[in-house]
């Protein structure tokens, strides 16, 4: 009940006996030394950023499970209980029972609470096991309660089978209604594939869009109803696309990152592990990540124009094998090995660990792996270990206390945990480790957080490794650029660095088994030899074509960059001004601080008032859109032919009562440079967009934070510094487009008085 019987554990124990009969030993307790050691290192505070489970990108249920954070919701067994992981928007969960007891807890808890409905998660494939008779039991006992039945036609949480005595969507309907069910409401991404279906009376279609409304409806609904949402597993849908037997769509999502302002609206709206933070010259922003993207389309509901529907597929950069043929690699390790490998799930750990098993067999080897798997465990922790023999294996197949030879990392964060560093060894232990930043969903949602630093990872790893031995590379680069799958690549890494005793022929014929994409994961751990044995050859291969200038690096450079642009953003003497407000900021801090080395405060500010007067209207959005930059990256990912729709909300139009986003597609080009010569009009009486509230406070914006620095500025001093800095950073806060913006101007607001009272504090102190 508290955890796992580990060997470090036993030997602990063991020892302590054998102290106690033998008496000092030197080497027992030269041995225990080492295994306390990393029983410290097990034992360290855990690491800021926690890599937890969590649904695929495009799983229904990041939508079918949202719920009122008042409302009562139950769970159950499936992967729905990934919500206990990431409460936010979830409800207020109360009670978890076994599989066919979903709701029996509200049964019991029901008349002792003023509470009078609660929602209960329910998947398909627990509802044909068992889940049936949970809901008769709560039509019998005439409690008020909606089922949100997930019918995603997988058992998902174990493999993707197809639930054993499953019906359609019809046949359910006619089973609950019989059942006595008076209310079923029907939710789907594609309502229009049920407008030949015979649907039991008892029973409404709508979009999936409309599942909040719906839900507050069926709250307020007395008795037993139930909310099926009907949307395809998007783990299945990925399978059976790779297979062919389900058509892959045309329809990809792009996201113009200068138009993106990084406010993650568009990750709460979908909660999709696809959405990945990414870092530019102009701050933080957000992308697609297209090969792990299911196209489930839901995060072009944030509330943003920054979304593009573009009609092609991703362009693959190099379809072939690499041109660099690197030679067979010098062994590192011994003939019997044991490899640890951290991932991410839903990445291919556990397929790496089955094909190096079966490249082992075919070389006349013995091997034996075991796996951490199980809850669907995607965007979470797994672990694989693989050890491989020339004689019969009689040791553990778990890894324990520093007897790992290989730290296969496919995740930096979960190479660096102290889970998996303890079964390394400095002396012992060679790291392969990509070094890709994979997000966690709080780092996606949140533009304040940040992944730990790579360096400071790389570091951490280096330490308990063989010094020089380790070999880190972004896998990740390279398979984007391919469109090929980084685990493959890392393989091929961790072969051509002499770190598997089998032959790469073995390997290769082992991924031609598995019969997976087997040409594209062959080439893909070809170019990962490649990139060991040759990185500059690949890096000079895979080099993108549409490149952009190297950031600012000093305080001139920033102003003349910055002021350019806000030439074609609304003027010279618009950028005069702006030059005007950098250089009388910049004085001052000299002022105060001659001798020092660079221009914090400056540069803070340079970039602020930057994004404050740059703010993105409908002109400024329009002229991005037709920036050459952009088009070029777009280009760049799905190649010259492919079509592109900007998706749009237009406030105007919004405020007519329009509902959801248009696409402008040819129109575009010539609607957009009418609207970014449009931009004389900006802040004058005849700008027909200037009159809203939100366009109001974003041309006052400007001259407050002025006022707000040089406030700062006059109360600077040694023990006040990184205080002014922090103020001239907190345009950083200002986010997102319309309602989203306002909400985080309140938040800038309210963090810039926290700031001025820590500097009024800090003058009383001096």
């Amino acid at each position: 009940s508290e955890g796992e019987l580990s060997p470090t554990g036993v030997a602990m124990v063991i020892a302590n006996r054998l102290m106690k009969h033998m008496g000092d030993s030197p080497e027992l307790k030269q041995r225990m030394a080492r295994l306390e050691a990393k029983e410290k290192l097990l034992n360290a505070p855990p690491a800021k950023v926690a890599r937890t489970p969590f649904f695929c990108s495009g799983c229904p249920h990041n939508i079918s499970t949202r719920a009122d954070d008042d409302q009562l919701v139950g769970l159950g067994i499936g992967c729905h209980a990934m919500v206990a992981l990431h409460d936010d928007g979830r409800g207020h969960q109360v009670g978890m029972t076994q599989m066919g007891g979903e709701g029996a807890q509200w049964i019991g808890l029901a008349p002792f609470t003023d509470d009078r409905h609660y929602l209960q998660n329910l998947g398909d494939g627990t509802f044909f096991h068992s889940g049936s008779l949970a809901v008769r039991a709560a039509l019998s006992a005439k409690v008020d309660l909606t089922y949100k039945l997930l019918f995603n036609h997988a058992v998902a949480m174990t493999g993707g089978q197809v639930p054993a005595g499953s019906m359609s969507v019809p046949a359910v309907v006619d089973l609950l209604a019989a059942e006595g069910v008076s209310k079923v409401v029907v939710t789907t991404a594609d309502p229009a594939a049920y407008r030949r279906v015979r649907l039991n009376k008892v029973a409404t279609v709508h979009h999936r869009d409309e599942l909040a409304k719906i839900q507050r409806d069926l709250v307020a609904t007395r008795g037993v109803s139930v909310l099926l949402h009907d949307d395809w597993c998007a783990a299945e849908e990925r399978r059976l696309r790779r297979r062919g037997t389900l058509p892959t769509p045309s329809r990809r999502i792009w996201i113009n990152e200068r138009v993106c302002e990084g406010c993650g609206d568009c990750v709460t709206k979908s909660t999709c592990l696809s959405l990945i933070p990414v870092h530019t010259e102009y701050g933080r922003k957000t992308a697609v990540e297209q090969h792990t993207c299911n196209l489930d389309y839901s995060c072009a509901r944030g509330d943003c124009p920054s979304f593009v529907e573009v009609l092609a597929q991703p362009r693959k950069a190099h379809a072939g094998d690499p041109q660099v043929a690197p030679g067979e690699p010098v062994r590192v390790v011994p003939d019997s090995v044991l490899v640890r490998m951290p991932g991410v799930g839903g990445t291919g750990v556990v397929t790496v660990s089955r094909i190096l098993q079966m490249a082992a067999h075919l070389s006349g080897l013995y091997a034996v792996g075991v796996e951490q798997t199980g809850l669907a465990q995607k965007g979470g922790p797994v672990v694989s270990d693989v050890r491989i023999s020339p004689a019969p294996i009689d040791g553990a197949a778990r890894a324990s206390n520093r007897s790992a030879d290989v730290l296969l990392g496919f995740d930096l964060f979960g190479a660096a945990d102290t889970t998996n560093l303890s079964v390394c060894d400095p002396g012992r232990t060679v790291a392969v480790v990509n070094t890709a930043q994979t997000p966690t969903v709080p780092l996606a949602q949140d533009p304040a957080s940040t992944f730990p630093s790579s360096d400071a990872l790389v570091r951490r790893i280096g330490r308990e490794t063989r010094p020089g031995a380790s070999l880190f590379l972004d896998a990740d680069w390279i398979a984007n650029r391919l469109g090929l799958a980084s685990n493959m690549v890392l393989l091929g890494a961790a072969y051509q660095h002499g770190c598997l005793p089998v032959p790469a022929g073995a390997i290769e014929t082992a991924i031609t088994l598995n019969d997976v994409a087997p040409a594209d994961n062959v080439r893909a751990f070809r170019w990962g030899r490649t990139a060991a044995a040759d990185p500059e050859s690949v890096r000079g291969a895979l080099a993108p074509t549409a490149g952009a200038a190297p950031p600012p690096a000093t305080l001139e450079e920033l102003v003349e960059a910055r002021a350019a642009d806000l030439v074609a953003y609304q003027g010279a003497a618009y950028a005069d001004s702006y030059r005007v407000a950098v250089a009388s900021v910049a004085s001052v801090e000299r002022s105060h601080r001659p001798d020092a080395n660079g221009d914090p405060i400056a540069m803070a500010f340079a970039a602020g008032l930057y994004k404050l007067m740059a703010y993105k209207d409908e002109y400024e959005v329009a002229r991005l859109h037709l920036d050459p930059l952009e088009r070029a990256r777009l280009t760049e990912q799905f190649g010259e032919g492919a079509r592109a729709r900007v998706l749009l909300h237009p406030p105007v139009l919004r405020a007519l009562g329009l509902r959801r986003k248009i696409r402008l597609g040819r129109l575009a080009g010539p609607a957009f440079a009418l609207l970014r010569a449009g931009k004389r009009l900006r802040g004058t009486p005849l700008d027909p967009f200037g009159h809203t509230a939100v366009r109001r406070m974003e041309r006052a914006l400007p001259g407050e934070y002025r006022r707000m620095v040089e406030t700062a500025i006059d109360r600077l001093g040694p023990e006040t510094l990184d205080l002014v800095v922090a103020v001239a950073q907190l345009p950083d806060l200002i986010r997102g487009y319309e309602s989203v913006k306002e909400a985080s101007v309140e938040r800038y607001r309210a963090r810039a008085q926290e700031l001025f009272l820590e500097l009024e504090h800090a003058d009383r102190s001096a």
